[in-house]
């Protein structure tokens, strides 16, 4: 399975991002949560691409699954 969402310490201070960018997977979630569609959003971050964007909210929503509700994780957690 292609990973799109890293962590790193040296980028975005360890935030969660889209894997070969520093756009914050939480910035997408904030957009998306606001009413911007995928597309919308692929437009203000075209080095990103619509495929890679929608791989990465695909792949955050796989780890949302797992986790059990009322568990609290940190920013570093949910990029594992």
């Amino acid at each position: 399975m292609k990973t799109y969402i890293t962590s790193s310490p040296e980028i975005m201070s360890g935030a969660p991002v889209i894997a070969g960018t520093r756009v914050p997977i939480a910035r997408i979630v904030y957009l998306l949560k606001d009413g911007f569609t995928m597309e919308q959003i692929s437009r203000q971050f075209p080095h990103v691409g619509l495929k890679k964007l929608r791989g990465a909210v695909n792949e955050l929503a796989q780890k949302v699954e797992t986790i059990p509700y009322g568990t609290q994780i940190s920013q570093t957690q949910a990029a594992a």
